[in-house]
């Protein structure tokens, strides 16, 4: 069975893992520990542990359990002083943490327990925090402060050295593709690419690398950004001619929903011009991608998905 690593955190990684699932390739999930905002950062804080919620949130998207479960691991306490509006999926991670010692030995139990497909790695076990250097040389410390500032981020770092985890480095290079997902670059795919180690492991590595670009630019982030824009800001980290081949959305997003994006939210589709990788040898797989749920344009996962197969089947 063919083996895939993918690079992420949070909402773009989950939506892209639920149609992956679906093929029949082993998975190996690998997630930022960085998030210090609501629930999350509370426990952090309180408990000084890793974060645990874009970690459990990937877990979900991967477990194969009855509606009913997957609502009470959605389920926070939103009427509790005590409890404070955690969900139970995170209060849940972080009591194994306690009892097992490391996220290690504590995601297999939960995994377990979740009927997961699939292996998640935290990008590392040490309690570390993003930090953005802004373009006139402030110190922005947190990845919720990150996302909410009001100066242009030149570039990240972390508060401190960490160790990588290193079933991540065994998993690069076993891995017959590699994928750096979709979702926001500052705080779900550059944080995996800002420790130099881990950057020579996914270059020494055999695997083809891939790209999945974001639908929608965003504010104070992406302004403006085309697909090509997107890649030029991974190679900054990675390297020129690392990335084998990108998929993205061509197809015109026209609908009420995207008009209030754009006035509502300062968000605009990512959009694609061909001609900008002319002198480029990635490879670029296009169609149309996005779908909408709940008001919310996401990547369609199981055409993404399959998409991503096709590539990996065809021998690239």
């Amino acid at each position: 069975m063919k083996k895939i690593v993918i690079f992420g955190g949070g909402s773009g990684l989950s939506q892209l893992l639920k149609g992956l699932k679906l093929f029949p390739v082993e998975i190996t999930a690998v997630v930022t520990v960085a998030d210090n905002g609501t629930s999350t950062g509370r426990l952090r804080r309180e408990l000084k542990i890793p974060a645990v919620g874009d970690i459990t949130k990937v877990m979900l998207s991967m477990a194969n359990m009855p509606r009913e479960v997957h609502e009470l691991m959605n389920y926070r306490f939103t009427k509790s002083k005590t409890i404070g509006n955690h969900s139970v999926k995170n209060l849940l991670l972080t009591a194994l943490l306690d009892l097992q010692g490391s996220l290690d030995k504590a995601i297999p139990i939960l995994g377990e327990m979740l009927n997961l497909k699939g292996t998640i790695l935290p990008l590392t076990e040490d309690n570390i925090d993003l930090v953005g250097i802004t373009e006139d040389g402030k110190r922005i410390v947190g990845e919720e402060q990150v996302t909410k500032s009001a100066s242009k981020i030149k570039t990240l770092e972390y508060d401190k050295d960490f160790v990588v985890n290193p079933k991540i480095i065994t998993a690069l290079h076993e891995a017959d593709l590699i994928i750096l997902s979709s979702g926001s670059l500052l705080t779900s795919i550059i944080p995996h690419l800002i420790s130099k180690d881990l950057v020579k492991e996914i270059k020494k590595a055999k695997a083809p690398k891939m790209y999945v670009c974001n639908l929608f630019t965003q504010p104070g982030e992406t302004d403006g950004f085309t697909v090509k824009d997107h890649v030029d800001l991974i190679e900054n980290r990675l390297g020129k001619n690392v990335l084998n081949v990108v998929i993205a959305n061509n197809a015109i997003m026209s609908s009420r929903l995207a008009a209030k994006y754009a006035s509502e939210e300062q968000k605009d589709p990512v959009l694609l011009d061909e001609a900008e990788f002319k002198d480029s040898q990635i490879k670029i797989i296009c169609d149309k991608l996005f779908t909408i749920e709940e008001e919310t344009y996401r990547h369609d996962s199981l055409k993404t998905a399959y998409l991503i197969f096709s590539y990996l089947m065809d021998g690239q």
